[in-house]
């Protein structure tokens, strides 16, 4: 007669203890990304703002300049901050994919296609689809991992861009 299995443990190796903290780096890469989301789909500044290392950069010149806005590029994590604000007035929902990651010791690279909807609360009719790739430089900061460095590039869009970047 069959007996009930017993759990054993396996041994953490060095081989598999390694793949472990791999993955749990790659989740912890792409979370980075997903607290940058999901504090602005929120209007969560603490979640926002956790995503990014204090000397942070973010780049968003290319879609600024491709709807004929000029945004220099947010060279800290307060000046990040402030997309909170340029973002009150609009509902948003990001949506993140296909990422890639390459490490080097505690930095990490990240590339992801982010699909970002914003619409006017005062005329939800109004709204604009961007569909980007993120470029993301990442460092281990004790468990989590933080954005140092992200360009957005806009690949195609749909809808009105004033919503996003005014009249111009």
């Amino acid at each position: 007669m069959p007996t009930a299995a017993t759990p054993t443990s396996i041994p953490l190796g060095s081989d598999l203890a390694a793949r472990v903290q791999e993955l749990r780096d790659r989740h912890e890469v792409f979370d980075a990304l997903l607290r940058f989301a999901a504090g602005q789909d929120l209007a969560d500044r603490d979640t926002f703002l956790s995503a990014f290392a204090p000397d942070a950069t973010l780049d968003f010149t290319q879609p600024a300049r491709r709807f004929g806005a000029e945004v220099p590029v947010m060279r800290d994590r307060a000046s990040i901050a402030e997309i909170l604000q340029t973002l009150a007035p609009l509902d948003t929902t990001h949506t993140a994919t296909n990422p890639r990651i390459t490490f080097d010791g505690d930095r990490a690279e990240l590339t992801a296609l982010v699909e970002a909807q914003h619409v006017t609360k005062a005329e939800p009719h109004r709204h604009i689809l961007l569909k980007n790739i993120y470029e993301v430089g990442l460092s281990r900061d004790g468990d989590h991992w933080v954005i140092n460095h992200m360009v957005i590039r806009t690949v195609w869009h749909d809808g009105d861009p004033s919503v996003l970047f005014g009249d111009g």
